[in-house]
């Protein structure tokens, strides 16, 4: 199971997930979402991640983007754009238009919101199963996703705590997305993330 850290914001903190011995498959950064309190605004997230990331994958969290938003970030350094509240149609010229992979985020909170996955299984790389709370971390039941297939590259978020025990969510996605628990009074915290990089390194051994 790999993991992704999401809502980064400052380079300090950046710096310390980039070059720690188990790094998190992916990072990511909230590019177009001013209501998060983790939004960056532009001119300071080109300066944050104009970095080497190493092997790590930079996503740019992106929820309803306009043209002038994906004009502005085109040429910045992401791997990936994580696109909510995008037509399965828009999504495709998206990908096709800005030659980029795809994490297509569903918030769900019943088994129809999770069938939506069909939609846009052929035109994203990694399906995220999300709650409905966007910025905020709440929960939902995981169990909603038995049934899609293994063939689909799942990403699980929605109040994952960093201290968990992780392992329990091995058999329901291959990449795990945290958060709000990685943060203390609304700031990430090294401790947390620390702890929750080694839960998962832990993870990867075993397997």
């Amino acid at each position: 199971m790999d993991a992704k850290i999401c809502g980064i914001k400052d380079s300090k903190t950046l710096n310390y997930i980039v070059n720690h011995n188990n790094p998190p498959k992916f990072i990511g950064f909230i590019a177009n979402y001013p209501k998060s309190i983790r939004y960056v605004e532009h001119e300071n997230l080109k300066r944050l991640i104009n970095i080497d990331k190493k092997k790590i994958n930079f996503v740019s969290v992106l929820v309803s983007p306009n043209d002038e938003v994906l004009e502005k970030i085109k040429d910045l350094n992401f791997d990936y754009y994580q696109l909510y509240d995008v037509s399965p149609a828009k999504t495709k010229i998206i990908k096709e238009k800005y030659k980029i992979k795809i994490i297509t985020a569903l918030t769900i909170e019943n088994k129809n919101d999770v069938e939506e996955y069909k939609k846009f299984e052929s035109i994203s790389e990694i399906i995220l199963f999300d709650s409905k709370g966007y910025e905020k971390s709440v929960g939902f039941d995981h169990h909603l996703l038995n049934n899609v297939p293994a063939s689909v590259n799942k990403m699980l978020a929605g109040n994952i705590q960093y201290d968990d025990k992780l392992d329990k969510y091995s058999k329901i996605t291959d990449i795990i997305d945290v958060s709000g628990s990685l943060e203390t009074s609304g700031e990430k915290d090294i401790l947390k993330i620390k702890i929750f990089l080694e839960n998962i390194s832990k993870i990867k051994n075993e397997n």
